[in-house]
């Protein structure tokens, strides 16, 4: 990509600021059309928020989406529509032990409401604090509870077995630090308590040992900051680990942009709250390489404006010339862009540029998240639900809609996409205006 050294966050404004505007109207919508008794809305096609069985991991950014609303805003309208379904439909998912996305459903939920309280953004509510706290407590020891060892230490398993470990969920990591911030501790059989934080430490360090490569050696396809979604270990073995995988992406020897950009936020995230949550001195060490590795590899395999293609070894990519020389094409007819890896990589790139203070990755942020607020990718159009256009889901399942006459799915938009996109906006609006500096853990008295 090419990176522009001269935006500033104050340029970005404009954009923010009509984004926010066609955001109320697309929050309405969706909740006349996906109430809380049927399932979570995942992507769109034709417009329309569908959803998609596999898990339930999209709620929390539909209930969430409502409080960022607000947080930027300040409308109460969208305080108690966020407030009032987490209350009524989040409680499931606190006590969820079949899924690895706690990060995403309760953090975006209570966890932002919680936060809002802590800044001083919604009145102090003995009662609410609380509730919420307790929510996020039991949320972080669940998630922790679904636990492989391995001969090194551990992971958070995902929703595909003992055996696997997912990129996806570095980011989820936010539920254990929040429950740890709070003095929660899991309790095993016959008393026995077991460190939240450990397991913290523990899933991340997995992640960057085996998720994330460093051009050292690993195998033949070794380029430094690709990452592979899963990586696989063998639970009859004592947690050996075996290889890479991929779900959602192309091979196991070619990196899924999404997955890359779950690394490059939750790495980045995580290395901001370590002092808060007193975390062993070399994580951070550990955590900085893995997310310097990986965003370097985004900037480098990015088209011209930030914007990725959903695999960087997809094959019809061989079919488009010098695509990365050029901004990058939703309608073309060989491979889908992912609009929804951008909006979460910006954030990234922003977090780490701001802690390691390198301008490089800051300008490529906001370079992203500039072409995410323009044409094509923001949803201008009323009557489509989707805030950000152009995100795929699962491209090797064909899951995703295909408009008629079109090779690949293009002009569609999912529930992570337009939550990280308006998490991007806030986080740049913020900075912009010089308020107080976004942080998941900001809830803290």
């Amino acid at each position: 990509m090419r990176v522009d050294e001269k935006v500033a966050a104050s340029d970005l404004l404009p954009g923010i600021r009509s984004l926010w505007e066609l955001s109320a109207g697309k929050i309405r919508s969706i909740e006349k059309t996906c109430p809380p008794d049927q399932a979570s809305p995942v992507f769109t096609a034709r417009g329309q928020y569908t959803t998609r069985g596999w898990t339930e991991w999209t709620r929390g950014f539909q209930y969430g989406s409502a409080i960022l609303q607000f947080d930027a805003t300040g409308d109460k309208e969208f305080l108690e529509l966020g407030r009032e379904k987490t209350v009524r439909a989040m409680a499931s998912h606190l006590t969820h032990v079949g899924v690895h996305d706690h990060g995403f459903n309760n953090v975006s939920t209570y966890g932002n409401l919680w936060r809002l309280m802590g800044e001083g953004r919604i009145p102090e509510n003995p009662w609410e604090r609380n509730f919420n706290e307790l929510a996020l407590k039991v949320s972080g020891a669940v998630q922790a509870r679904r636990w492989t060892k391995t001969r090194e230490g551990g992971f958070i398993h995902s929703f595909n077995g003992p055996h696997s470990l997912f990129a996806d969920t570095i980011r989820s990591l936010r539920a254990l630090a929040l429950s740890h911030l709070l003095g929660h501790v899991l309790m095993e059989e016959g008393d026995r308590p077991v460190s939240i934080l450990e397991r913290f430490d523990q899933h991340a360090r997995a992640t960057a040992r085996h998720g994330v490569y460093y051009g050292e050696g690993r195998d033949a396809y070794d380029v430094r900051g690709r990452v592979a979604h899963e990586s696989v270990f063998n639970v009859q073995d004592g947690g050996a680990y075996r290889c890479p995988n991929s779900q959602q992406g192309y091979s196991p020897f070619t990196t899924w942009t999404r997955g890359l950009a779950w690394i490059m936020l939750g790495a980045a995230e995580e290395l901001e709250c370590l002092p808060a949550l007193g975390a062993t001195a070399d994580l951070a060490a550990v955590l900085e390489k893995a997310a310097r590795a990986t965003c370097d590899f985004y900037i480098e395999h990015s088209a011209a404006d930030g914007i990725p293609y959903w695999d960087t070894g997809a094959p019809g990519l061989a079919k488009m010339g010098d695509y990365l020389s050029r901004p990058a094409d939703p309608f073309n007819e060989f491979e889908p862009v992912d609009s929804s890896a951008a909006a979460i990589a910006a954030q990234g790139l922003l977090r780490l540029g701001k802690h390691v203070g390198v301008s490089r990755y800051t300008q490529a942020g906001l370079t992203v998240l500039r072409t995410l607020l323009g044409d094509p990718y923001l949803g201008k159009d009323p009557g489509h639900q989707g805030l950000l256009l152009h995100s795929v889901y699962h491209r090797p399942n064909g899951w995703d809609y295909v408009p008629p006459g079109a090779k690949v799915p293009h002009g569609e938009s999912s529930m992570w996409g337009d939550y990280h996109l308006r998490e991007a906006a806030l986080y740049v609006q913020r900075l912009a205006r010089k308020e107080p500096y976004l942080v998941f853990f900001g809830g803290r008295r």
